[in-house]
């Protein structure tokens, strides 16, 4: 499968099947359209019984003289193209194509659905936990999908018996894996911070005795936070998540106190001292941008104003019914707002004040493997989320609902039935995936999202989904930019 688009000036072609991404000239990048429909067909012309694919590694169909000269003929024959472009030009361009499929980074297939099966089939172990740490929180945010800390049911802290619990149980369910993830999330955990201490020193000893490492993490909104709980989280905390949603009228608006006053003059010096204190790395501010403010890229430029330099702003995720849900109308809007961004981006690090866009975080070389990329973040079967009472659930976002509750801290994960049907969660389980090529940056996109707006996890969240590929078209942008910029280097060096 291949992608087109332009974007910023750059004429950019992606082909899902390798991950191959090339910017091409303006010949290349029309003829391409006219190439793809003429192999569909000679694809369907040259299929087997079986409907086995045309093409194949073994038997690529540009090295034989006919299928060649059938695409030349469809492409020299092309009216539009012809108009454009002379012979010469168009024969250059074929060549151009030519090359790239026999090398296999054009119109290649799709080689990884054969071995999904064996994958869902894997025997999982839980390499990250959730620790619900506190049901409460000492703000109000109208969007909370954790119904401002109580998650559907009642308020309530985790005790360290839990916590030291639902570590044990990590340690116990993870295999040969030694590297463990544990997030302090709530609510707001630091409204049970003498816990949140005590859990960590107890996995530091669980280090020593299981030989496993720990890497935690803590979700805040800095009202809470002071320079002992700072000087901690920098000694012990892998990354610190810090929400803020941008102009202090947006932050207000959705995040105010439970007296209705705004949370934004509380918090915002105490985030800017916790990122420069942490070396401007391994945090995120993170806020969420609603059908109040479409406008969101100012919001990203407003905390990078403010100094912050790890940005996290995502859409959020309500029931149409909400006021301050995005639909699909939203949606061409929203998609200007990213490319708005991302050349401002371009700006500004051309300025010497970069920063970094969490959501157009793309790596095209290395990344995570194939099976990652397919199957997303482990929810259900890798990823669970814990509640204060110790109750198992796939993961944060599922808290709450019975229906999802699949064990305990103390006896383990007992619904198998359901975990069984997270590790079926795939970009092959999602029929609105297998032909999409963003299927392999997103992985089919969030299993909860997709339960509470299409009914079931394997369903996708349609605003979302659109969003989502906006943000790797622009992401696949910013990588061609700086490659040129390197190349211009180069160049100049030379």
């Amino acid at each position: 499968m291949v992608h087109q688009f332009c974007n910023n000036g750059y004429n950019i072609v992606m082909d899902t099947g390798s991950g191959a991404v090339h910017v091409t000239d303006d010949v290349v990048f029309d003829v391409l359209p006219v190439a793809e429909q003429t192999l569909k067909r000679l694809q369907g012309e040259n299929a087997g019984a079986d409907g086995t694919a045309f093409f194949s590694p073994e038997d690529a169909p540009l090295q034989g003289k006919a299928a060649r000269d059938a695409l030349r003929e469809a492409v020299c024959s092309d009216l539009t193209l012809r108009r454009r472009y002379d012979r010469k030009t168009l024969d250059e361009a074929l060549e151009d194509i030519f090359t790239l499929i026999e090398t296999e980074q054009l119109f290649t297939e799709d080689v990884y659905e054969s071995a999904i099966s064996a994958f869902t089939a894997r025997e999982t172990v839980v390499k990250a936990l959730c620790l619900n740490v506190a049901h409460d929180c000492n703000l109000r945010c109208s969007y909370c999908f954790a119904d401002e800390g109580e998650y559907r049911g009642r308020r309530g802290m985790m005790s360290a018996e839990v916590g030291k619990a639902a570590l044990d149980f990590l340690v116990r369910s993870s295999g040969n894996r030694r590297n463990l993830e544990v997030d302090f999330f709530g609510g707001e955990p630091l409204m049970n911070f003498p816990v949140v201490k005590e859990l960590v020193a107890y996995g530091r000893e669980l280090e020593q005795k299981h030989d496993k490492r720990f890497r935690f993490t803590l979700t805040t909104n800095g009202v809470l936070l002071t320079d002992e709980i700072l000087a901690f989280c920098n000694r012990e905390m892998g990354n610190l998540v810090l929400s803020i949603d941008g102009r202090r009228e947006i932050h207000d608006r959705m995040r105010p106190f439970a007296d209705g006053t705004g949370s934004y003059d509380r918090i915002v010096k105490k985030l800017r001292k916790a990122a420069e204190s942490r070396g401007q790395k391994n945090y995120f501010v993170r806020g969420t941008f609603t059908r109040h403010n479409l406008d969101f890229a100012k919001d990203v430029l407003h905390l990078a104003d403010l100094g912050f330099e790890q940005i996290s702003v995502e859409p959020v995720v309500a029931q149409p019914s909400d006021d301050y849900a995005l639909r699909m109308e939203d949606v061409p809007l929203l998609c200007e707002q990213y490319d708005r961004l991302a050349q401002e981006m371009l700006k500004r690090r051309a300025e010497g004040r970069p920063f970094n866009f969490f959501h157009f975080n793309i790596d095209l070389e290395g990344g995570p493997c194939v099976y990652k990329r397919l199957s997303g973040c482990g929810a259900g079967c890798e990823y669970l989320g814990v509640t204060p009472w110790g109750e198992l659930y796939p993961c944060h976002q599922f808290v709450g609902d019975p229906d999802f509750i699949i064990g305990d801290v103390w006896k383990g994960v007992d619904q198998e039935d359901i975990t069984g049907q997270f590790k079926q969660c795939n970009v092959y389980s999602r029929k609105e995936c297998r032909d999409c090529f963003a299927k392999l940056y997103c992985s089919g996109g969030c299993a909860a999202n997709a339960y509470h707006f299409d009914g079931k996890i394997t369903g996708v969240y349609d605003v979302g989904c659109a969003l989502q590929k906006k943000r790797i078209e622009c992401a696949i942008m910013l990588k061609a930019a700086l490659s040129e910029e390197e190349e211009i280097r180069k160049e100049e060096a030379r």
